[in-house]
């Protein structure tokens, strides 16, 4: 896929991260699109969404209830498998160890995130993609959209300290 065809999706995991802090979540959003059988110069109509999440751990007073998580879960209802092959993962901020290690499980083809986690991030810090011991390697893009989806953050935490 191309730059243009990841950055519509990622703006569409932004709207869903405004809507998390909006509720007073920590603004992650999330998105998972089908694209199984489409050339590298698809357009982004061509892909089937198959899941538009983000975060509710307060909401659902669910720890585990982070965008990738429920974006994982409502993917393979609509795809009909919890394998994930075909797909592209678009995230704003860098998947949390949890949630890598769940997306190595559920194993979509590609995870694109915006900005990175410097302090927990599962692939930077943790190393949880590119493990030796594990059976699944997506190709991770990383830097997609990094200012606004770093800005979303930074705009949350600091109203919050404020």
């Amino acid at each position: 896929m191309n730059r243009e065809f990841d950055e519509y999706f990622m703006r569409m995991a932004l709207r869903e991260a405004e809507k998390a802090a909006a509720d007073g979540e920590v603004p992650t959003g999330c998105v998972v699109v089908d694209v199984s059988g489409l050339d590298a110069d698809a357009s982004p109509a061509d892909a089937r969404i198959l899941a538009r999440t983000h975060n509710m751990p307060e909401q659902l007073r669910d720890a585990t209830a982070h965008a990738e998580m429920l974006a994982l879960t409502a993917a393979a209802e609509a795809k009909g498998a919890w394998r994930l092959a075909g797909t592209r993962l678009y995230v704003t901020k860098e998947p949390c160890p949890m949630c890598a290690g769940a997306i190595i499980l559920a194993r979509p083809d590609v995870v694109v995130w915006g900005a990175s986690d410097p302090k927990r991030g599962g692939g930077t810090v943790f190393g949880i993609f590119d493990h030796p011991g594990i059976n699944h390697h997506p190709q991770i893009v990383a830097g997609v959209l990094e200012e606004p989806c770093r800005a979303v953050l930074q705009d949350f935490f600091r109203a919050r300290r404020g």
